[in-house]
């Protein structure tokens, strides 16, 4: 046994940290099936850092959407001091946070993607309107961040495998995003007053509109696979999984006429996605991604 597991297992860190990963872990669940999914397709010694970034972005997203009512602002503000103390520290009561700032030391995330990521979930409390070059930036930092943080992981250190794949791990973010926002459409402006597509008005979202944002989305995602296919081993399936689930969700969102989206949300539904991790499961053994 290693100084550090005797001294994690004698001061209880050890099974502190086993917690707050698991309450990650439950978080992810009960917000995203289809993630939940893709997670546990990675091999096991990625599944907990994941678990770990995934629910410090999931808190901090439902501060600047679901709390309405509160100083969501003042409560960012915390999050984010909160963050930085327990990065500065190696702990935080916060189990979610703890999870977190354990992933971000352990695989050396670089502090700016952190810090373009809480950039965007602030704008989200002040803009509700965006122009090319603010969403553009609000995507880089609330999604393409986000994938870097899990490449950190994938990479485990290995800086020249990570900068080859930094693009593409954008890529796929951004695609994530930009069908969410699609798929949100209705969601984001009637709940929230958001439009996030640059030069889009609600009210006359066109068939013509939605087939240039579709256009763009499709580039993200042919950019993306080349990275998925050249990721290390253990985290290959979990991404192809995810990357296939939001291409089946782009295929009906293509296949729905603009004025359907906004008055209603498209979903990929549970028997389907289950599906889909069948037959990425079959893709990826046979070597054929």
């Amino acid at each position: 046994m290693s100084t550090e597991t005797l001294s994690q297992s004698v001061t209880g860190l050890g099974l502190y940290r086993e917690v707050c990963y698991e309450g990650s872990k439950r978080l992810t669940g009960r917000y995203s099936t289809s993630f939940s999914l893709g997670i546990k397709s990675l091999h096991p010694r990625f599944r907990d850092p994941i678990y770990g970034i995934y629910g410090f972005v999931r808190l901090a997203d439902e501060i600047v959407d679901s709390f309405h009512g509160h100083d969501q602002a003042g409560m960012l503000e915390r999050l984010t001091a909160d963050t930085w103390r327990a990065l500065d520290e190696g702990i935080s009561t916060n189990p979610i946070l703890h999870a977190f700032q354990d992933t971000v030391r352990r695989f050396a995330i670089p502090r700016p993607l952190i810090e373009a990521f809480l950039r965007s979930m602030e704008m989200d409390l002040h803009k509700e309107r965006y122009e090319r070059h603010g969403y553009d930036e609000y995507i880089y930092g609330s999604a393409e961040v986000v994938g870097l943080m899990c490449l950190k992981v994938f990479c485990e250190g290995d800086e020249a495998e990570y900068e080859r794949l930094v693009a593409p791990a954008r890529s796929l973010g951004a695609a994530f995003q930009k069908v969410n926002f699609l798929r949100d459409m209705k969601a984001d402006y009637e709940d929230l007053g958001r439009v996030y597509f640059p030069g889009v008005d609600f009210g006359c979202f066109t068939d013509a509109c939605k087939e240039r944002i579709e256009a763009e989305i499709e580039k993200d995602f042919a950019h993306a696979y080349v990275g998925i296919q050249q990721l290390p081993d253990g985290s290959r399936f979990g991404v192809y999984l995810a990357y296939l689930y939001y291409k089946k969700l782009f295929a009906k969102i293509r296949s729905t006429p603009a004025a359907r989206i906004r008055e209603k949300r498209i979903r990929v539904s549970n028997p389907r996605k289950v599906l889909l991790l069948a037959r990425s499961y079959v893709t990826n053994a046979a070597g054929l991604l």
